[in-house]
């Protein structure tokens, strides 16, 4: 049901309840049916919901992770499809790349382990959608299984500054719609660093999943409140020296 409204772009009130996942075991689940169904290889992961904002907007009080589908991953510049886009939204998030993977195992990772898997980091723009007429309403179990209100992930070139020495949670992002700053935010907005947020996934996967995999990307989650986009909008990311991302919003 999932997967049909998505490429329908359609939407359901809810999942019948002999289907509704109960808890986040069931909901991933659902993830990896929908991932079979479509197809495509997973080549990283989203979070939704790290920031407040994020929260507020789509009714849960904690993180959800959902994968990126390999053709609803593009490089910044593009022009992505906003028709049937009931979220219509725009977010700016960072997006680390790993180098080695992080599989399952009982002892929870801690940041300074999975930063070490990590090998570089990005500027991104998401662009989120859901399969729920409601989402605000659906609950943390059914948006999970709605791959966490997935749908593209537009990503800039890959940093060349030495990252690690920043301080991720004051570094600025500034948001443009139309050559017009729309929202500006940090990284501390993002579960109080970005690093904690990847950290936060790589135990979720750990936990739920086959955990992170050599080569995912990662998008942390937003930090500007997500921004209203329309047809014709160009949104712009500025994130200084980690560079800039843009995406075009076609009819």
């Amino acid at each position: 049901m999932i997967w049909a409204a998505w490429n329908a772009s359609t939407r359901i009130d809810a999942l019948p309840e002999f289907c509704r996942p109960s808890d986040r075991a069931a909901a991933y689940a659902i993830q990896r049916e929908i991932v079979k169904l479509s197809g495509q290889r997973v080549v990283g992961w989203k979070i939704a919901a790290t920031s407040t904002a994020g929260q507020h907007h789509i009714g849960v009080d904690g993180p959800l992770a959902g994968p990126l589908l390999a053709k609803k991953v593009l490089s910044s510049g593009v022009s992505v499809p906003l028709a049937g886009n009931s979220m219509n939204v725009a977010e700016a998030e960072f997006a680390f790349e790993m180098a080695i993977g992080l599989p399952p195992r009982k002892a929870p990772y801690v940041v300074q382990e999975v930063m070490a898997a990590v090998t570089t980091l990005a500027p991104a723009i998401e662009v989120p959608d859901t399969r729920f007429n409601d989402f605000a309403k659906a609950g943390a179990s059914q948006l999970i299984a709605d791959c966490a209100c997935g749908c593209w992930l537009v990503v800039g070139a890959k940093t060349r500054a030495n990252w690690r020495q920043w301080d991720l949670p004051r570094h600025a992002a500034i948001a443009y719609r139309n050559g017009e700053v729309a929202a500006e935010g940090e990284g501390a907005n993002v579960l109080g660093d970005p690093r904690i947020a990847l950290t936060w996934i790589a135990n979720e996967l750990a936990t739920y999943g086959e955990g992170l995999k050599a080569g995912d990307l990662v998008s942390t989650g937003t930090c500007i409140v997500p921004v209203a986009i329309a047809p014709g909008d160009e949104f712009r990311v500025d994130f200084g020296v980690l560079g800039a991302v843009s995406v075009r919003l076609a009819a």
